[in-house]
């Protein structure tokens, strides 16, 4: 007997037509599979048809010049969606400030690169902040589950987090895998960050095993990675929430202008971020607490980056949010300049330059302490 028995394959979602693949070579040669596979494969039961009906085939390229039947693997992604019908769904859209976000991953990354420790990525500090938010908002762990026909609601306290990735086959055709991180609100953040990158390592090198895919609770996926500005995926079964992370840029209708202007007008850099939820058991205030509580986050609220900081041990203090304290638009002082500064950060008449560049409005020049530069002063 199988210790994956207990492992329904209805349950793995999107990652399916990878049990498929694996399953076919196990057929062809049960050693040419991992041994964790070679034991999920003792008591699996594939649901989809052993190969392809050829009569069927040829019957649908007459009626449709070059159509072909779609392989067993593609056959998955078909019911998947079909099944994710099933779920009634909302989304909730909002856009977050990313200043602080890039600012103190830059800090992160230079500490890491000095002592040869990897690189920490937008989406591992989104992924613990959602972590974070979950806690904050623990309905958003809830899902739908029916037993003999009665609806029921589940009350998760871990979350597995899984994590959306795409996946290029030797084709050139993509397909997706979500496997997911055991546990992963249980983690702070230096040991969530190990965890994911193992995950990734493990797609990368085909080492993925059965219980890699098996019980995801919530699911992040980053389509902002090749642009994408908001996205609304879809949620399978089993799951009641997967959020979407959009792309890190400014504003589309800023696309072009210089980077003086924006910096003189305040305009930064934003990311949009979604939350596709279950409506039978999660309603739409409670999607919006949770990402005003994400947005709380990445702008540094509960010691958010201090807490990062503490686990990677940089002996730094963060990059802090705080409000713009520019001039009134429009507004200019004697010298022509916009102005003023603030009354305690007036610049000294003697021995200072005059002009843009003095005053910090110049490209590549760094605004004195207290003044805006876009999306909140940065304060060390």
């Amino acid at each position: 007997m199988s210790e994956y028995e207990e492992i329904d394959p209805s349950a793995l979602g999107p990652n399916m037509w990878l049990v498929d693949e694996m399953y076919r070579r196990y057929r062809e040669n049960p050693e040419a599979v991992d041994e964790r596979w070679r034991e999920f494969f003792e008591d699996f039961r594939p649901r989809l048809g052993e190969g392809e009906s050829s009569g069927r085939t040829t019957a649908a390229s007459k009626e449709a010049p070059g159509a072909r039947k779609v392989t067993i693997g593609a056959e998955r992604v078909v019911k998947n969606m079909k099944a994710s019908l099933e779920v009634p769904t909302a989304t909730s859209f909002r856009f977050v400030p990313a200043k602080l976000l890039e600012e103190n991953r830059r800090v992160m990354n230079r500490f890491l690169s000095a002592g040869g420790g990897g690189k920490v990525s937008f989406t591992h500090l989104i992924g613990y902040a959602v972590l974070r938010a979950l806690e904050s908002v623990p309905v958003m762990k809830s899902s739908y589950l029916e037993v003999e026909g009665e609806p029921y609601v589940l009350r998760r306290e871990f979350v597995n987090l899984g994590l959306a990735v795409d996946v290029e086959k030797e084709d050139g055709s993509h397909s997706l895998l979500v496997p997911n991180i055991k546990a992963a609100n249980d983690m702070d953040f230096s040991r969530f960050w190990a965890a994911y990158e193992d995950v990734i390592r493990k797609v990368r090198t085909n080492k993925l095993t059965p219980d890699d895919f098996s019980g995801t609770t919530v699911t992040i996926t980053n389509p902002g990675t090749i642009g994408t500005q908001l996205s609304v995926p879809r949620l399978l079964r089993g799951q009641g929430l997967i959020v979407g992370v959009g792309r890190i840029d400014y504003p589309a209708e800023w696309q072009g202008a210089d980077p003086s202007t924006l910096a003189t007008l305040g305009v930064g850099k934003l990311i949009g971020v979604t939350s596709t939820y279950d409506h039978r058991v999660i309603q739409g205030a409670e999607s919006g607490l949770f990402l005003a509580k994400l947005e709380e986050l990445l702008r540094g609220g509960d010691d958010f980056y201090e807490d990062v900081f503490a686990s990677l041990r940089a002996p730094y203090e963060p990059v802090r949010w705080s409000p713009d304290h520019g001039a009134i638009l429009g507004q200019t002082g004697t010298d022509g300049y916009m102005g003023p500064w603030p009354s305690h950060r007036q610049p000294e008449s003697s021995g200072q330059r005059e002009g843009p560049e003095a005053r910090g409005v110049g490209p590549g020049i760094s605004r004195p302490v207290g003044v805006g530069s876009g999306s909140g002063v940065l304060r060390r």
